[in-house]
């Protein structure tokens, strides 16, 4: 929360700060939405409950807001969070968080690109949706990962973990892991300190075409 000073920060802390341990329920799916969280330490994954099984939706890190449904009246929540490793976060009241906002112009900004990243996320997740190959979903993940990070071609490395990588592609962590097996063995990618590293990002949007293609012919023959 580099936007609020130190002494800012160690007061919210006093009066808002929580700590969850590893795999701690924050919120769930279905409980009503009284307040807004500001993660502070540790990561915490998002997970939306589609008929009885479970998907990542965000992974979230240090700075992140979440829960920020409860800005509006009367809101249940829409997902559940849990810690994935011991955290500490702000849990504020709308009262408290609006006036955090009107004396903080860096925070306000920070929740809009938050609400315009997440905005984009679910463009990203909508367009997974409609690509039935499991290879694609991670290839496409992949590719905007690296778009992300200002590389369209040549090579990069994109840290993501599996959960993440499957919270973006829309798959199961087993289903994510098989489909990166298979692109470590074509050469496509390397794991390399717990980064993907693409060598050859062309090369990589020529397979996610390819796939489109045998996909459509499938399709086609069925």
């Amino acid at each position: 929360m580099s936007e609020i000073s130190s002494a800012e920060r160690d007061r919210l802390l006093e009066h808002f700060g929580r700590r969850y341990g590893n795999g701690e329920v924050i919120f769930r799916e279905g409980d009503a939405a009284r307040e807004i969280f500001m993660l502070q330490e540790g990561r915490v994954r998002v997970v939306k409950r589609v008929r009885s099984v479970e998907r990542s939706v965000h992974i979230l890190k240090p700075g992140d807001l979440f829960g920020e449904g409860a800005l509006l009246p009367n809101t249940l929540r829409s997902s559940s969070a849990v810690a994935l490793s011991d955290v500490v976060v702000l849990a504020l009241d709308p009262d408290t968080f609006n006036q955090l906002l009107q004396g903080s112009g860096a925070v306000a900004a920070r929740l809009v690109q938050q609400l315009v990243r997440r905005l984009r996320d679910a463009e990203d997740q909508f367009e997974n949706m409609l690509l039935r190959d499991h290879t694609s979903k991670v290839v496409n993940a992949l590719l905007k990962l690296a778009s992300d990070a200002g590389r369209t071609s040549g090579s990069a490395q994109v840290a993501v973990s599996p959960l993440e990588l499957s919270a973006r592609s829309g798959l199961d962590v087993d289903t994510v892991k098989r489909a990166v097996i298979q692109l470590r063995e074509g050469q496509y990618i390397r794991i390399v300190e717990e980064k993907v590293a693409i060598d050859d990002i062309d090369a990589l949007r020529r397979l996610f075409t390819l796939l489109g293609m045998q996909e459509q012919a499938r399709g086609q023959s069925a």
